[in-house]
């Protein structure tokens, strides 16, 4: 499933992965979200609801470009650099284009949808 973040009239793409909890994210969209920074690697924003992360690893490692779930904290992350393994993180999908509009100055005013 395709996404679209829109920042400040930019598009950032990405593409979700075929798993529960991706599925799980994808219907709270459309949504708009302030996106944060947090530790310079990663834009974070609480989502309206906790996902279900029943079937998803325990945990991973993540890249620039993984869109993800926090589920200890209820957020989703966006990493815009590589990361140590984070136990609880959940990966939904990833950044395909556009990253760099994600690596500018926090806050970020995101709408993000299905396309």
């Amino acid at each position: 499933m395709n996404i679209r973040i829109e920042v400040d009239g930019q598009s950032v793409l990405g593409t979700l992965d075929d798993t529960t909890v991706a599925h799980e994210f994808a219907a709270l969209l459309p949504l708009t979200l302030t996106l944060t920074d947090y530790a310079s690697i990663e834009r974070i924003s609480d989502l309206p609801k906790k996902l279900r992360t029943t079937d998803a690893p325990a945990g991973m490692t993540p890249e620039a470009g993984d869109i993800t779930y926090y589920a200890p904290w209820g957020n989703l992350a966006i990493f815009i650099d590589n990361n140590v393994y984070a136990k609880g993180l959940v990966k939904l999908g990833r950044i395909d284009s556009g990253i760099e509009i994600l690596e500018h100055i926090t806050p970020l005013k995101a709408h993000i949808s299905v396309y």
